[in-house]
C-alpha cells in the first residue's frame, strides 16, 4: 500500500467518523423533533385502518377522510381532559395547601401499623430493614416540585400534538405521493425486497399497536370493576393509571399493583388498619392478579404473537434482553423493533437458517 493509498484511507476514515459524530449530534439536539416524528407514525400506523373506511365504506374524498379522524382524535383527547380537569384543580388545591408534615406523619402511622401487625403475627420487620433508617431518607417536600413539574409538562402538551397532529396530517394525506417519491429513489436491484419489507412491517406494526390499544382498554375495564367492587376512591383514575403502566411489558404490572396499593392503603389512613385497609388492599391485589391472569393468559398471546407472528418465549426473550441493554424504554420499543428486524431479515437474507427459522410464520 502506497502513503497515498494510505492517507486517502485515513481521510476517508476521519470523514466517516465525522459524519456520524454529525449525525449523532443532531439526532441529540433534535431528540424532541424525533420524539414527535415517532409519535405520528405510531399515530398515523393506528388510525390509517379508519381513514381506510370512511374513504371506501362513506365514500369520503382522502383529505376529507384525514381531517375527520384528527377530528375524532381531537375530541377524544379534549374528553380525556374534560374527565381530568377537576380532578387536577381539586388536587392542585389540595398540593397548594399541602402540609408536608402532616403528610410524614401519615406515611409513619402507615409504616407503624404495618409493623404492628407484622409483629402481631411474630413476624419481626426490624430483622428485615430498619424503619428509622428508610423515613429518615424519605423527603417528602419532593411532591410539590413533582406538581411542578406536571403543570410544565401540561404547558408543552399543547405544542406537542399541535405537532403531532400537523405531521400526522401529512403522513395520512400525502402518504401515495411520499411513497412514490421513496419508490422513485430506491435503487432498482432491490427495490422490491425493500418495498415488500416495508409493506409486511407496517401491516404488522399496523396490527399490534391496534392491539395494544385493546389490550389496555380490556385491562382498564377489569381493573375498574375491581376497584368499584371493593369501593376504593378514584376507582377509574386508579384503574387509568394501572392500564397506563401495563404498557411496560411484565414489569408495568407489578408497578400497577404497587402504586394501587399504595394508594389504597393512603386514603385508608383514618380507618381501622388490621379490620378494614389492609383486607381490602389485599383483596384487590388478588383481584388485580386475576386480572393479570386473564391478560397474560388471552390478550398477550393474541398482541405479543399472532399480530407479529412470533412464540411467546421468543418475545419473552427479546423483551428481557431489550431491558437489560436499553431499560424500560427498550423493553417498550423493543416488540415492534424486532419484528422490523424480522421482516427486513426475510427479504434480504432468506436462506440464512436463523432467518429462515424465525420467520417461517411471516
Amino acid at each position: 500500500m502506497t502513503s497515498k493509498e494510505l492517507s486517502n484511507g485515513l481521510l476517508r476514515t476521519v470523514f466517516i467518523l465525522f459524519g456520524i459524530t454529525l449525525v449523532l449530534f443532531l439526532c441529540y439536539k433534535l431528540s424532541t423533533l424525533m420524539v414527535y416524528c415517532i409519535v405520528s407514525i405510531v399515530f398515523s400506523l393506528i388510525a390509517n385502518p379508519l381513514v381506510k373506511f370512511l374513504k371506501t365504506k362513506l365514500k369520503f374524498k382522502n383529505t376529507l377522510a384525514v381531517i375527520t379522524t384528527l377530528l375524532l382524535f381531537i375530541l377524544l383527547v379534549i374528553s380525556f381532559i374534560l374527565l381530568f380537569v377537576p380532578l387536577l384543580i381539586s388536587q392542585g388545591e389540595n398540593l397548594s395547601l399541602l402540609d408536608i408534615n402532616a403528610l410524614e406523619a401519615s406515611y409513619n402511622e402507615l409504616f407503624q401499623n404495618i409493623t404492628s401487625y407484622l409483629e402481631s403475627h411474630n413476624i419481626n420487620i426490624d430483622k428485615i430493614v430498619n424503619p428509622e433508617e428508610i423515613t429518615s431518607k424519605i423527603d417528602f417536600n419532593f411532591i410539590p416540585d413533582i406538581f411542578n413539574g406536571i403543570l410544565s409538562l401540561v404547558g408543552n402538551f399543547g405544542m406537542g400534538l399541535a405537532s403531532v397532529l400537523f405531521i400526522s396530517f401529512f403522513l395520512l394525506k400525502e402518504k401515495d405521493n411520499a411513497f412514490r417519491v421513496f419508490k422513485f429513489v430506491l435503487p432498482r436491484n432491490q427495490k422490491s425486497k425493500i418495498l415488500t419489507s416495508i409493506d409486511k412491517i407496517l401491516h404488522l406494526l399496523t396490527r399490534y399497536f391496534i392491539g395494544l390499544l385493546i389490550q389496555l382498554f380490556i385491562i382498564l375495564v377489569l381493573y375498574l370493576i375491581v376497584f368499584l367492587i371493593f369501593g376504593i376512591e378514584n376507582a377509574f383514575i386508579i384503574a387509568l393509571l394501572c392500564a397506563v403502566l401495563n404498557i411496560i411489558p411484565y414489569l408495568g404490572p407489578l408497578l400497577g399493583m404497587i402504586v394501587a396499593s399504595i394508594l389504597i392503603m393512603i386514603s385508608g389512613i383514618g380507618d381501622h388498619f388490621v379490620s378494614n385497609t389492609l383486607p381490602t388492599t389485599l383483596y384487590v391485589l388478588i383481584g388485580m392478579f386475576i386480572v393479570q391472569l386473564i391478560d397474560n393468559n388471552f390478550s398477550q398471546p393474541i398482541i405479543f404473537s399472532k399480530s407479529t407472528k412470533s412464540h411467546p418465549l421468543e418475545i419473552f426473550l427479546v423483551i428481557l434482553c431489550s431491558g437489560i441493554l436499553f431499560g424500560i424504554t427498550g423493553m417498550i420499543v423493543a416488540v415492534p423493533t424486532y419484528t422490523a428486524l424480522k421482516v427486513i431479515g426475510k427479504e434480504f437474507l432468506p436462506e440464512n437458517r436463523i432467518i429462515k427459522a424465525l420467520t417461517k410464520d411471516i
